[in-house]
């Protein structure tokens, strides 16, 4: 039983029961009743569908008795019944027999199972597997998979293996798709079916699946292990299709097959099976002929069509066709085309560029297995150019970056357990000067480019940061998730090693390892990979020279990094050790220590230490100064290699700039010579003061101690007091008043200010109340002009004058005080309050002699009574009133008003009086006051005889009924557009006597209403005030409309009163323009050009008023691309509101910018303005040369290029005419490899002269000599703007090819041969290797297209002998083969030779090319013969010697040679520049002025700064303009408004001429219809044009015809009044022809004249002969040609009146006068110096000429002479034969200098250089020869050296 249960033994098969038939069930069954049943399952086979039968069935099998109970169930215990038997029995069901359902299983079983994956295990894999890890898009990573199939495809391939992955993403042609096509070996249909299963690895095809790879063999060891295994696991290809797209189309052809295979996986079809109950697994394979593709029928697959038909003529091929793309891998593959390219070039860098990898300076081979891998992507997209790349054309991928920035390697090899191979390498990228080399990923850096800020220090980190050191990289495939950070012996050591700790951050590294390591089924990663390396096991050796090293890895390592970082760093040597600083000038506290102090470096193989010299650059300005010190971040403790830090300067010189700056090292000028640096400090020197000369102006001088008065000339002085003067010497920048210890010179004056006369005076405070005829006095205080206080110095009578007054008073006497006392007033003031008068005073003699006060006059004190009325008699009605008024007046008769006055009035009864009604008690009636508060108080007196009685009562008024109605402000009667008044208004109602009615209640305040124009009473609110008895009103506030004073209208009943209130501007709320046009346009401005009015902006409502708000900032936006000059800052507003932000020249690209105005107020943004900036091209800024030329000739040396056209082009694109061609220079030099750092020589030609039939504007160079030496040249033309500014063509490389031959060179002069014919064949040796070359004429060598043969014959210098030597073979002559343009040549002279001993031969070789019509000069070699070996080794010693002095000896010639040349030259230069200044001197004279003899420069330099000052006095002395703005000159063919075309002298004459022209004075002229159409169009048709080119020429005037009066030279009469055409006043700054014709049909023959008189006079003449033109008067008339004048429309306005519309007027001629004088004088300055240089230089050379050097180098000479003459004797040379011998040797390598397009003189001067550049003037004749020979040899040969044939 256990053995069942577990399964221990092999179950046996079960017997099948009864026999199968079609639609038979199999059912397994197992007797579980008893425990002694058979353990093993029992098969049974039933076709019928009955459980009864069945059942029979199963007691036939087990042998039951119908009679015995027993149950069959299902293995969950479900008994079989008749009802459920059809459902439960199905095919394979495995069944227990059971006693009962619930009985316990006795004995273990087997259940039968059959399970397949659910689709999604494939149509799904590539998400599981290429879910984002690491942060990158896996795309690329599932595309390799693809490729890697295709590369193991293509492994057998033995020519090119070509991978093409298309992108089809053209939606014309189909759905996206993204096809994958090799020229591998293809797959068979049964190959095709194995790549469908899932996981079917390489290892597992065998058997039943049949594969390309059955039986596998792993392949043999390659570098890298490139061996293309990479095709591995069955599982990439299917994940990467369905992680791309949804359906996989599988295409291949094998080779040995005529037909194409198709398989068709997607997830589409899955579905579709699932849901049908179908098999899932299963499919069909197409198989077709090639190119047939007429089974694809959807649209959705146009594309496979042409795909299909790239199949003709492929011997074997698979694609793989990805339809179903995701939206999202679609989109990612169009926008990161160049990201995942370049990320696929990473992942098969070493397959696609071999083991070595991608280097940049690697010859390209033959196609080897390591580099014919070629992988090509392409992307085609709808209406695009497609995309196409080759993986081997990226440059940019990492491994290519690591490769050709690394400069050294180190190989290395790991041997792991189990066969496992590991090849490495690290590579070291050095830090250079200022900066690390370790390449950053340009997709993903990590590293901020480096700034040239000198406020931010950074201390460089690491250069690789924290990455990685290696990549690692599986059967030559990167494994992109896996990297390995380092290993024990290449980790930065913890204690300092051989090589500094940042150099183990410069390396990078890649591991290569072979198939022993596994990789994850997505090879994204390593399973074990660095536990492997990392194991103390695996044994490390280095691979030196391709030979693996047993040696301490760790130390060959560390030596290997000490040797990179000593031969590759350049790195800054830090020496001389000061000690540790803190240092408080870095922001950053944490910056700020520790830095260690130096005093020297080593940096670029230079020393800098403290106390040198430098010179900054990158710096703002540049400094010049002596180092005081270096700092070095960190703490340190001696010499230390470094690749940053920063000097300390001292600024030179000290006494000017008593400064220190520190920068970083790497801003030190490293080119600059101490020589400069001097000259720099030496001319700021020279800027210090030596003496202070005070001269005063007029002969003002001021004396010590002395009094001035105030205002003095002295700097203005108004303040009293005492002063000191000083007249100090300062230096310019740093003010310091004292150099090198010593004060510099100095005066001091010391004065006193004083008060001046008096001058003005002021009113002092007065005593108040003035009354009249009571005196007063008025205090004054005289002040100078200053405002100081003075005293009068004589007596003095004021005089006082006030309308209406009559005054008096005294003399003002000189006392320290000034007052006018006594003043009496007498006059009337009618009224008790007074009266203001004006009271003026006037002191005589002042210059501010008059002030005016306002005085108050009371009346007087009491002076008399006056009753009215004044009758004497006096008849009152009874009842009535007594109408007496009793007034109280002063002297004037004013009624007084001194208060406490009593007047008595006695009243006594007459007996008229109702006696009856006194007896009652009834008194006449009182009359009540009209004022309530005039309380009138009465008193009654009765007497008679005998009583005296008084009674007394009190009249108070109460108010009458309302008449009137009174309104009163409470506070400011202003409010601004919008607000509310602030201020409350009282309205209070009245009675006619203006008194406060008190019986109102609060409902008048219904019957109140408010009106004005314009007022807004939606918040206007009235209310009751009982306290007052008043009415408030508020809410006042105003509609939109005009500001000022606005009235306000309260009525009451019939009753109304008024109220003026100030409207003011609302709160700020936007921003306006002042006097600037519409905005809605843009403005035009041509670039570098000024704006052509200032930016002045006013703060304005929101209703557009004026807003009058200070000190409200305003910003100016800008676009980037749009710069203003001056720079923008920040303005605020005046009292005014407003904000002037001035002028802005503008430069800008072409086309419209945006300025933006920006403000807020009160945190509020206001509406900002917005112009928009058309800027237009600079039609006169030059931006490039355009040049033309003949590119189809070739360039033979020596001859003439083609003519060469050159123009000037503008912004806009238009030639630029009237250019100096002295600007124009053509610079051509030969083109060098950036490797050679020799120095460039430049030749430069001027312009030639422009002929006549040539455009304007265009510039010539004709007939320039091609250069003499072959080669590679590159021509560039200059144009100079200014002096320092220069605009350059682009450069023109050209090939300077050789000329025809005309002569036979070798390559180098071979020595004399000296040879015998004994045996020893070296001794019979001629000439051993000679290379002979066709040469031009000048010594280029040419004819590579020659073919031909060298004949070589000896002959003998005298032609009686006939004993000549013969060659090997007893030949006379001998030929070599000529084949493309040389010949080798080996000569052997014959053993036993004839000849005579001691003899010269020549060798003559001969070529023939029948190509030549005319033969060539062959060449001829000497050499010597002798019968005796030992005499033949003499000689040729002696005969080397000879060779060697007669080089030498014509270097020496050539020197002095030289020298002589030169010296002759210079005198000549000197007698030019005498000629020059003495002409130029003579000019000057002729101007009248005349130059001293002695300190010429200096008088000359005082006189230019004078005429310069004089000019510029000239300059800006005011003169008439033209005010009216001129049309932008946006284009050349805009010559600009008439106004601004022409200038006029004559006041009058402008004013009449501008007059008469005013309606064409705002005309724009243009040469084009073109151009003015455009500004009609650009203006909407507002500017009116004048297009040159529509002007009908010949009716034109001529400018020469004489005036009207004057007839084939005779005066018909004598014209009054000075006649003169009107175009002859004209002068014209710039386009005269143009302006020319403008002002010919303008004015035609108008006529200027003095007066109307003299012009009808002259008209009424000139009628009598001929047609009269118009007439314009100086006094502004004019008569038409008609003869109509009068009326205003003929007469003209004045000046002002023309608003600017008027002609300029040009320069006076005193300008012209100071610009002849300041040019001849600058030209005669520049001349003195040249004659000094000049004669200065020929000193040196006569003095160079006697210089004991000179003097030793003419004794060498004459030495070698001698020694040459004795060589020659003992070698028996006859000296003519000798002679001639040597000339003809030297002939041909002579250079002739006279063609050369580069000066004699340049080549002489270089020559010289040459000669003298030698350090070499030794006394060794042999070793002077030997290298003078060899410096001159190669150029005098050829120009270049060349190298031998193998």
């Amino acid at each position: 039983m256990a053995a069942a249960a577990g399964g221990g033994r092999t179950p046996r098969r079960p017997a099948l029961l009864t026999p199968r038939g079609n639609g038979d069930r199999t059912v397994f069954l197992f007797d579980r009743r008893r425990e002694q049943a058979d353990p093993n399952e029992k098969v049974l086979s039933y076709g019928k569908d009955s459980y009864r039968a069945f059942r029979g069935a199963v007691c036939q099998a087990f042998g039951i008795s119908s009679n015995e109970t027993f149950v069959i169930t299902t293995t969950n215990r479900t008994e079989i019944t008749e009802d459920n038997f059809s459902k439960l029995v199905q095919d394979g069901v495995t069944l227990y027999l059971l006693q009962s359902v619930d009985q316990m299983l006795l004995l273990a079983t087997k259940e039968r199972i059959e399970f397949l994956p659910h689709y999604d295990t494939l149509v799904k894999s590539g998400m599981y597997e290429y879910y984002a890890s690491e942060g990158q898009n896996p795309l690329p990573f599932a595309l390799a998979e693809l490729v890697d199939n295709s590369l193991s495809a293509t492994s057998q391939n033995t020519g090119i293996r070509s991978i093409q992955i298309k992108l089809l993403f053209d939606e014309s042609q189909g759905k996206p798709a993204v096809a994958v096509t090799d020229n591998g070996s293809g797959m068979t249909s049964k190959q095709l079916n194995n790549w469908a299963v899932y996981r079917l690895s390489k290892f597992t095809r065998q058997g039943d699946f049949e594969s390309d790879h059955s039986g596998y063999v792993r392949p043999l060891p390659v570098p890298r292990s490139l061996n293309s295994d990479i095709s591995y696991f069955g599982v990439g290809g299917k994940q990467a299709v369905f992680f791309v797209g949804q359906s996989a189309r599988m295409i291949s052809k094998p080779a040995a097959s005529q037909d194409v295979h198709e398989l068709v996986l997607s997830k589409e079809d899955f579905e579709k099976k699932e849901k049908n109950k179908e098999a899932i697994y299963s499919g069909f394979i197409q198989n077709r002929k090639p190119s047939d593709s007429t089974h694809i029928t959807s649209d959705d697959e146009r594309f496979l069509h042409n795909l299909i038909l790239e199949e003709k003529d492929k011997e074997s091929f698979t694609t793989v066709v990805i339809t179903g793309v995701q939206p999202d891998h679609m989109q990612y593959l169009k926008n990161y085309f160049h990201l995942w390219t370049r990320q696929l070039a990473h992942i098969y860098h070493y397959y696609i560029h071999g083991p070595k990898g991608n280097e940049a300076n690697a010859v390209t081979e033959e196609i080897t297995p390591f580099n014919n891998i070629d992988i090509e992507i392409s992307m085609f997209e709808k209406g695009k150019i497609p995309k196409i790349v080759n993986l081997r054309e990226i440059k940019d991928d990492m491994q290519t970056l690591y490769i050709n920035t690394a400069a050294d390697s180190f190989e290395f090899k790991a041997h792991v357990e189990e066969e496992g191979i590991v090849e490495g390498i690290i590579r070291y990228h050095p830090f250079l000067y200022d900066k690390e080399t370790y390449p950053d990923d340009p997709c993903f850096p990590s590293r901020l480019n480096d700034d040239d800020d000198d406020d931010c220090f950074l201390v460089e980190k690491g250069a690789r940061g924290k990455r990685p050191i290696f990549e690692c990289f599986w059967n030559g495939r990167l494994i992109p998730y896996t990297t390995v950070e380092d290993f024990d012996w290449c980790a930065p050591p913890k204690k300092r090693g051989l090589a500094p700790i940042e150099c183990y951050n410069r390396i990078s590294g890649t591991l290569f390892t072979n198939d022993k390591f596994q990789v994850s089924t997505n090879k994204l990663t390593f399973m074990d990979l660095e536990l492997k390396l990392k194991d103390k096991n695996t044994l490390f050796t280095r691979i030196f020279n391709g030979q693996e090293q047993r040696m301490k890895i760790d130390r060959e390592f560390a030596l290997w990094l000490k040797d990179c970082h000593e031969k590759y760093d350049k790195q800054i040597k830090f020496t001389v050790f000061k000690g540790i600083t803190a240092r408080s000038d870095i922001p950053s506290k944490r910056m700020q220590s520790p830095w260690t102090v130096y005093a020297a470096i080593e940096w670029d193989g230079k020393t800098y230490k403290t106390g040198q010299l430098v010179k900054t650059t990158k710096t703002h300005p540049i400094f010049y100064g002596s180092i005081e010190k270096f700092y070095l971040y960190g703490d340190h403790d001696g010499d230390i290699f470094a690749t940053g830090g920063e000097v300390q300067i001292a600024l030179e010189p000290q006494a000017l700039y008593a400064e220190t700056k520190i920068i970083p090292i790497s801003k030190l000028d490293r080119t600059v010579s101490d020589k400069v640096v001097k000259k720099y400090i030496e001319d700021e020197m020279a800027r210090l003061p030596d003496k202070l000369s005070v001269t005063w102006p007029e002969g003002d001088e001021l004396l010590p101690n002395e009094s001035r008065f105030a205002g003095t000339p002295i700097e203005n002085l108004q303040k009293l007091g005492n002063y000191s003067l000083k007249l100090q010497v300062v230096v310019n920048e740093s003010n310091a008043d004292t150099y090198a210890g010593r004060p510099l010179p100095s005066k001091v004056f010391k004065f006193t200010i004083v008060e001046g006369k008096p001058e003005k005076f002021v009113v002092g405070l007065l005593e108040l109340p003035f009354r009249i005829g009571v005196p007063f006095s008025i205090p004054l205080e005289l002040q100078d002009e200053f405002g100081h206080a003075t005293r009068l110095t004589n007596r003095i009578r004021p005089v006082l004058e006030a309308s209406g007054l009559t005054l008096k008073h005294e003399d003002i006497p000189v006392a320290a005080k000034c007052v006018i006392k006594g003043v009496t007033a007498k006059g009337c003031v009618n009224s008790c309050q007074g009266k203001n008068f004006n009271l003026k005073i006037t002191l005589p003699g002042l210059k501010e002699d008059t002030q005016v006060i306002k005085i108050r006059l009371q009346p007087g004190p009491p002076r008399q009574l006056k009753v009215k009325p004044d009758s004497e008699i006096l008849k009152i009605e009874n009842g009535t009133a007594f109408p007496f008024q009793v007034e109280v007046l002063d002297e004037s008769g004013n009624i007084t008003v001194q208060p406490e006055l009593i007047v008595h009035c006695k009243v006594n009864w007459t007996p008229k009086i109702d006696r009856e009604l006194l007896m009652q008690g009834l008194l006449p009636d009182v009359k009540v006051p009209t004022s309530v508060k005039d309380v009138r108080y009465c008193l009654i007196t009765y007497l008679d005889d005998h009583v005296s009685l008084e009674s007394a009562f009190t009249v108070r008024p109460l108010p009458d009924e309302p008449k009137h109605i009174k309104c009163k402000l409470k506070g400011s009667n202003t409010l601004q557009m919008g607000e509310e008044l602030q201020s409350e208004i009282d309205i209070m109602i009245t009675d006619q006597f203006g008194n406060q009615v008190q019986t109102m209640t609060s409902a008048c305040v219904n019957s109140l209403g408010v009106s004005g124009p314009g007022l807004d009473k939606s918040n206007l609110k009235v209310t009751w005030q009982e306290n007052t008895q008043t009415m408030k009103v508020k809410g006042i506030r105003y509609k939109p409309s005009l500001l000022g004073s606005k009235e306000l209208c309260f009525a009451w009943r019939e009753f109304s009163d008024f109220i003026r209130v100030n409207l003011v501007a609302g709160s700020p709320a936007k921003l306006q323009f002042v006097d600037w046009p519409d905005l809605e346009k843009s403005v035009s401005v041509i670039n570098g050009r000024e704006l052509h009015r200032p930016l002045i902006v006013q703060l304005c409502d929101q209703w557009g008023n004026p807003t009058p708000e200070p000190n409200v900032k305003i910003n100016l936006i800008k676009s980037n691309n749009l710069k203003l000059i001056p720079s923008i800052q920040q303005h605020k507003t005046d009292d005014t509101g407003r904000a002037n932000l001035g002028v802005f020249s503008i430069h800008a690209p072409r086309g419209e910018h945006i300025l933006q105005l920006k403000a807020s107020y009160n945190k509020t943004v206001l509406d900002g303005l917005v112009i928009t900036i058309n800027v237009l091209p600079d039609p006169e800024k030059p931006v490039c040369l355009n040049v033309k030329y003949d590119k189809s000739p070739s360039f033979p040396a020596g001859g003439t290029f083609p003519d060469f056209m050159v123009s000037v082009l503008s912004e806009d694109d238009t030639i630029i005419k009237n250019i100096n061609p002295a600007r124009i220079s053509m610079k051509m030099w030969e083109a060098r490899t950036s490797r050679a750092r020799t120095t460039v020589d430049v030749t430069t030609f001027s312009c030639s002269k422009v002929k006549d039939d040539k455009e304007d504007g265009f510039f010539y160079f004709r007939d320039k000599v091609v250069p003499e030496r072959e080669g590679t040249y590159i021509i560039q033309f200059t144009f100079a703007m200014d002096k320092t500014n220069m605009l350059n063509s682009e450069q023109i490389i050209i090939a300077v090819a050789p000329n025809d031959p005309v002569r036979l060179l070798p390559d180098s002069l071979p020595a004399t041969p000296a040879v015998s014919n004994v045996r020893a064949l070296t001794s019979r040796t001629l000439v051993k290797d000679l290379y002979l070359h066709l040469m031009d004429e000048y010594n280029n060598h040419t004819g590579f297209d020659l073919v031909g043969r060298i004949i070589v014959k000896i002959k003998s210098p005298s032609e009686e002998d006939i004993e000549i030597p013969q060659f090997q073979g007893k030949v006379s002559k001998v030929e070599f083969p000529l084949e493309n343009g040389s010949a080798e040549i080996n000569l052997v002279l014959a053993e036993d030779s004839p000849g005579r001993d001691s003899t010269e031969y020549i060798l003559v070789f001969e070529p023939h090319l029948p190509a030549l019509k005319k033969p060539l000069e062959p060449y001829c070699l000497s050499f010597m013969f002798y019968n005796d070996s030992k005499k033949q080794q003499l000689m040729a010693t002696l005969t080397r010697e000879k060779d060697q002095l007669s080089k030498s000896i014509d270097l020496y010639r050539k020197m002095f040679d030289t020298t002589n040349q030169l010296i002759a030259e210079i005198k000549c230069q000197v007698k030019e520049a005498e000629t020059r200044e003495a002409l130029l001197k003579s000019e000057l004279k002729k101007h009248q002025i005349e130059l001293p003899q002695m300190n010429t420069l200096q008088y000359v330099d005082s006189l230019l700064k004078q005429k310069i000052l004089e000019q510029e006095g000239v300059m800006k002395q005011p003169r008439r303009t033209c005010t009216l703005p001129n049309y932008p000159k946006g284009n050349q063919n805009i010559l600009g408004k008439i106004a601004h075309l022409a200038q006029i002298e004559d006041n009058e004459a402008a004013k009449v001429i501008s007059w008469h022209l005013a309606s064409d004075m705002d005309c724009v002229v243009t040469l084009t219809t073109e151009a003015a159409r455009s500004i009609f169009d650009e203006t909407q048709g507002r500017q009116q044009v004048l297009p040159l080119d529509s002007i009908y020429k010949k009716t034109l005037p001529d400018w020469s015809r004489p005036l009207p009066h004057l007839r084939n030279g005779r005066t018909f009469f004598r014209p009054t009044g000075n006649p003169v055409f009107a175009r002859d006043l004209l002068t014209f700054p710039d386009n005269i022809e143009h302006c020319q014709t403008v002002f010919g049909m303008l004015l035609g023959d108008t006529i200027i004249i003095d007066n109307l008189d003299a012009a009808n006079h002259y008209r009424k003449e000139v009628v009598k002969i001929t047609h009269c033109p118009t007439l314009l008067t100086r006094e502004g008339d004019r008569i038409r040609s008609n003869g109509k004048f009068g009326g205003l429309q003929n007469k003209a306005p004045p000046m002002d009146k023309l608003r600017g519309m008027v002609f300029g007027a040009p320069m006076p001629k005193l300008y012209s006068t100071f610009s002849t004088q300041i040019d001849l004088l600058q030209q005669y300055r520049a001349a003195v110096i040249k004659l000094e240089n000049v004669n200065k230089d020929l000193g040196l050379h006569l003095q160079s000429l006697n210089t004991p050097e000179m003097q030793k180098k003419k004794q060498e000479l004459a030495e070698q002479e001698k020694n040459l003459k004795l060589v020659k004797q003992k070698l028996g040379m006859t000296p003519a034969l000798s002679d001639k011998g040597a000339e003809s040797l030297l002939q041909p390598i002579m250079l002739d200098i006279s063609d050369t397009p580069i000066p004699p003189k340049r080549i002489r001067r270089d020559t010289v250089k040459k000669l003298y550049s030698s350090e070499d003037w030794i006394s060794s004749p042999a070793k002077q020869q030997q290298q003078q020979v060899l410096q001159m040899a190669p150029p005098e040969l050829n120009g270049t050296a060349r190298k031998r044939k193998a």
